[in-house]
């Protein structure tokens, strides 16, 4: 056995001193003390929080996404994840037009499988509604699948409105979940063409053609459809803008029932003075070109306060690396060029530990980042916490850690993180998959422990 001694576990009924046993891939016992046997290796947790493992529901490992293949594999996304004490991902695999969703999900597993630190889990993102894929969701949910994605954005991947309806209606009748990015797309590709005809060809044009109101009218009319459809449970993914919030707010106000909310780091942490960055060629701001964009600090402000207010239920990422250099250099002379997505799997838990220090504690962010996707992906208690019984995914965090985040030395396998230069407070100690020591000290040990996570 593995024993974790003398920390603090954040477990569901509280912060509890105890020690934690492990047995293979299963947490076997939670006890006052427990003494270690001849032949088990003992891990101290003193002065250190133990969570169980960082689960990030957004993610988008290589994966091809009309311009560019992501520069993350599942074999480095998964390292990085598992380095910054992330144990599970839910990638989103997608049934791009003319391409059926079991065979999708095969070439997702074709991808992932026997190549990844941490587990992994997939949505499926369907780009079209047909017959076939109807008869299909009821086998994307014997295989282990119970969330799905569509867009309201992106001509390639977008269903109109009856389309999305009918797409919450199925879901709701087996069970399922429908995540949805919530851009009006026609508005967005007309206000690109507006922008870019006044001259704006920089990185600042792609927040300028995507303004706020496109998010809000799509969270609006998302909710509407979902009541629609008897109230189906919907999860609004990277929510950016305080317009954005106040329709979540409005229709939960009106008693619609099944909303879940997810926000990223890059929308509490930056803001669109970003894209004004020169660097050493005058164009460092395309870093930040990711949809939705960054948003004004007000928009920041306002989820923030959301977050602490309890109104947010999950913390994810929407992990799309692409290199400044050789990826989104392409779109030098056309911002609509540029490769949408940013890095971020690998230091969202220390981002957001040291950002909302004095306002989140232990307990929050293990409800943020590990219960909450847990439940509303379907892995909870199995994964999401501590508990005998439940999967020796934990990690032993460090809240003393001092260190800065430097694109030089994060394992994700892109050339820069936006969080350049931070000073981060806490840090991934000991990170254990499935019962296997997957990093320590932020620093992968090699293992590639990770399986895949039916839901």
């Amino acid at each position: 056995m593995i024993i974790i001694k003398n920390g603090a576990l954040v477990t569901p009924q509280g912060l509890r001193r105890a020690d934690l046993a492990m047995d293979g891939d299963k947490i076997v016992r939670i006890a006052a003390a427990i003494e270690p046997a001849e032949g088990d290796t003992v891990e101290d947790a003193a002065g250190c929080w133990v969570f169980p493992g960082f689960i990030d529901g957004h993610t988008h490992m290589q994966c091809w996404t009309g311009m560019d293949w992501t520069a993350d594999s599942f074999e480095t996304g998964t390292r990085a994840a598992a380095c910054g004490g992330t144990t599970t991902i839910v990638d989103y695999a997608t049934a791009d037009r003319g391409v059926t969703m079991p065979d999708a999900l095969a070439e997702w597993h074709r991808r992932a499988d026997g190549t990844c630190t941490a587990n992994y889990a997939f949505h499926m993102a369907l780009a079209e509604w047909n017959e076939r894929n109807r008869a299909d969701l009821s086998a994307m949910r014997e295989a282990g699948v119970s969330s799905f994605k569509t867009y309201f954005a992106y001509d390639h991947l977008r269903l109109d409105d009856a389309e999305t309806l009918e797409v919450l209606e199925e879901l709701k009748r087996i069970g399922g979940i429908l995540c949805v990015h919530c851009e009006n797309g026609t508005l967005v590709n007309e206000l690109q063409k507006r922008v870019f005809e006044q001259g704006i060809h920089g990185p600042e044009g792609h927040a300028l053609s995507r303004p706020d109101v496109c998010e809000a009218e799509a969270v609006s009319r998302l909710l509407y459809l979902a009541h629609l459809a008897g109230d189906a449970p919907v999860n609004v993914v990277h929510l950016s803008t305080k317009l954005g919030l106040e329709a979540i707010r409005a229709a939960k106000a009106r008693g619609q029932k099944n909303i879940y909310v997810e926000t990223c780091p890059q929308y509490l942490m930056l803001d669109d003075t970003r894209y004004l960055e020169q660097g050493e060629d005058g164009f460092a701001g395309a870093k930040y070109v990711m949809s939705p964009p960054l948003r004004h600090a007000g928009d920041r402000a306002a989820l923030r306060e959301a977050l602490v207010a309890g109104e947010i239920d999950t913390i994810a990422t929407d992990h799309c690396s692409f290199n400044l250099h050789g990826q989104k250099d392409r779109g030098r002379d056309d911002f609509r060029a540029i490769p949408n997505g940013g890095p971020g799997v690998e230091h969202r838990p220390v981002a957001i530990a040291t950002s909302f220090e004095g306002q989140l504690g232990p307990e929050d962010l293990c409800r943020l980042m590990s219960e909450n996707p847990a439940r509303v992906f379907g892995m909870y208690p199995r994964k999401g916490c501590l508990a005998e019984g439940s999967d020796a995914d934990v990690c032993v965090w460090d809240p003393k850690a001092r260190w800065t985040i430097r694109a030089a030395t994060q394992h994700q396998a892109v050339d820069y993180t936006p969080l350049e230069g931070f000073e981060a407070h806490g840090r991934a100690k000991a990170v254990f998959v499935n019962g296997v020591l997957a990093a320590r000290d932020g620093e992968p040990t090699g293992a590639q422990p990770g399986r895949y996570v039916p839901r």
